[in-house]
């Protein structure tokens, strides 16, 4: 059985933008890269928005998820703000990673770095439905933990 390949266009807003590739046959995000003119110093516990210098055109019925790189997450605290960001199938504007620096020490992000991962995703809008009562679970409005640990 074949797999699906959404096709997504890219666009380089910038001549040193690097186009985002699957570093392995079977990985499911595509690594994205800083598009910046000098390194960047992330100190610890702020935020900064890195160019990756590219727009997109995700294709209609997906979305792309910016996910955080698990080396960076677990050598430096490096991670994707508001993980997983959203680029919406209508945005065309440049591509910015939200990071964050949640380890010890400031961490320097230097052009052409890796600093996240894009997957492809299928999406589905649902279509909402006001009602009087909800229907009945067994677990009922039970939340944080309520399922029990491990």
């Amino acid at each position: 059985m074949g797999r699906m390949r959404p096709r997504v266009q890219f666009r380089r807003m910038r001549p040193d933008a690097i186009v985002p590739r699957y570093m392995t046959a079977g990985a499911a995000g595509l690594d994205l890269c800083a598009a910046i003119d000098a390194p960047v110093a992330i100190e610890p516990g702020a935020r900064v928005a890195i160019s990756t210098g590219l727009a997109l055109a995700i294709p209609d019925g997906h979305e792309g998820q910016v996910r955080p790189r698990s080396g960076l997450a677990r050598e430096h605290g490096i991670t994707v703000v508001n993980a997983p960001g959203t680029i919406d199938q209508d945005f065309r504007g440049v591509v910015h990673v939200l990071l964050v620096n949640l380890g010890t020490a400031a961490f320097t992000i230097q052009p052409k770095d890796r600093i996240a991962q894009l997957v492809i995703a299928p999406v589905i809008q649902a279509e909402l439905a006001e009602v009087d009562e909800l229907p009945p679970t067994d677990r009922g409005a039970g939340g944080f933990g309520s399922t029990g640990r491990g």
